[in-house]
């Protein structure tokens, strides 16, 4: 019951957060690839950094931009390897792994 649970808090979490938590990922490797593969200066490719830190929502919204990003990605990983370690813990290999064997004294 507590796996269904999980799953239901991780899923109706996941489309609020994918969307901010993609721009981060697409804009800070686009940034960095920019500058190191393709030789751009700071000053072409800052812009990609505007967008990466929510530096376009003002001085009054950033913090929180940053931070509900921060605490989305926390929310996901976490409950993410919780059903992992659930769904691990679960299933049928692990427990033959688990259980004493039985000795073959005849």
């Amino acid at each position: 019951m507590a796996l269904r649970k999980l799953r239901a808090l991780h899923s109706t979490v996941a489309p609020i957060v994918l969307l901010p938590l993609f721009v981060t990922v697409f804009t800070g490797v686009s940034y960095r690839l920019s500058k190191d593969w393709f030789g751009l200066e700071r000053d072409q490719v800052h812009w990609l950094m505007t967008i990466h830190e929510g530096e376009y929502l003002g001085d009054t919204l950033e913090p929180f931009y940053v931070l509900f990003n921060g605490l989305g990605l926390l929310w996901m990983l976490v409950t993410g390897s919780a059903m992992v370690v659930q769904k691990i813990s679960r299933s049928p290999w692990l427990r033959r792994l688990t259980r004493p064997q039985e000795s073959s004294a005849d």
